[in-house]
This record gives structure tokens, sequence and C-alpha cells, in this order.
């Protein structure tokens, strides 16, 4: 399935619009998986990065009271991190800490795979021309939003972290504390 998912990203001229199409078509399905080891499994094993950032794209945008319609940037996942809620309750029970943790889990996933494709990699350009463009060693172009300060993460992460020990009136089990340092 992976990599089929992955073929089908890289056959259009734009994997861009190609992971759009692919992702939007299988965001519903995500939802319907009933264990979050179920999901992980699906996510973590991933092999197009492009679909992968535009699947917890989608989830993140879905768990936002009010989404954004900003384009896939540093700035709108510090966004995420500002105005999601806990991951939708899926149709396992779990205790609130353990969703918590899920949508931690996925905010870092989201950022592993947003700089991996646009920072590292040209995977928004199709595969006919990524050879012309590693044979120039052209650098992909990082976008205004992408440019963010140490200020901001750590005002975010303070405001993340308040709302989360609000939520949770405990201490964070070690999960947590783990995923918050990983994250900053």
């Amino acid at each position: 399935l992976q990599r089929m998912l992955s073929m089908a990203v890289e056959v259009d001229r734009s994997p861009t619009c190609s992971s759009r199409k692919i992702a939007d078509d299988i965001f519903p399905f995500i939802l319907n998986i009933p264990l979050r080891s179920q999901r992980e499994a699906l996510l973590n094993t991933m092999e197009s990065q492009l679909l992968r950032c535009r699947l917890l794209e989608l989830l993140f945008q879905h768990s936002c009271d009010v989404p954004t319609t900003s384009s896939m940037s540093l700035d709108k996942i510090l966004y995420f991190l500002s105005h999601s809620s806990v991951l939708p309750q899926f149709q396992d029970e779990t205790a609130t800490w353990q969703r918590w943790d899920e949508m931690l889990q996925y905010l870092s996933l989201l950022l592993l795979s947003y700089q991996t494709f646009p920072l590292a990699e040209h995977l928004r350009t199709a595969v006919s021309d990524r050879m012309d463009l590693i044979a120039q060693k052209a650098k992909p172009r990082l976008q205004e939003s992408d440019d963010i300060s140490q200020l901001d993460i750590h005002l975010k992460m303070n405001d993340f972290i308040s709302r989360m020990q609000e939520t949770l009136k405990q201490p964070f089990p070690p999960q947590i504390q783990e995923k918050l340092f990983m994250l900053q």
C-alpha cells in the first residue's frame, strides 16, 4: 500500500497536487481507524513524506477550532501548536493524557515530514525535473513563513504547555515530558 501511494504521488507532473488529492481521499478513513497503534503504523511507514505531511496537516486542521488557510510552513506548525485541541476522540477509549501524547507524536512527525520535503529535497518538483535540480545543486527556497524566531517557539511552547496542564490537572507523564522536549 505504501509503495502504491508513493508512486501515485509521483505519477502526476505536480506531486503537490497529487498528494493533496490522495490525502483528501484517504483522510476520512484515517479518522475511522480504531486504534492509535494502527494510525501510527500507517503514518510512520508512509514512504511519501509529502503525502504524510498533507495527511497530518489535514488531521490538525480538523482539530482546530479556526482552521487556517495558509500554506504549509513552520509558522503553520506553530499555529497548530497554539490552536489545535486534543485530537478527535477516535473510536478507542483512551485517557486524556494519551490523546495529548498522540497529538505530540503527530506534531513531531509533521515537523519531521515538513523539514524533509521542502528543506532537504525537491519533492514538490516533478520527478523528471528533479535530476536537473540535483545536478545544479539548487537549494529549495524557504518560504517567508518559515522564518520563525526562537522567541516565537518559546512563547508558543509555553502557551501549549499551559493549555495541557490546565486540561490534565496532574503532573505530566514521562512520555509527554520527553515528547515536549523533543518537539521544542
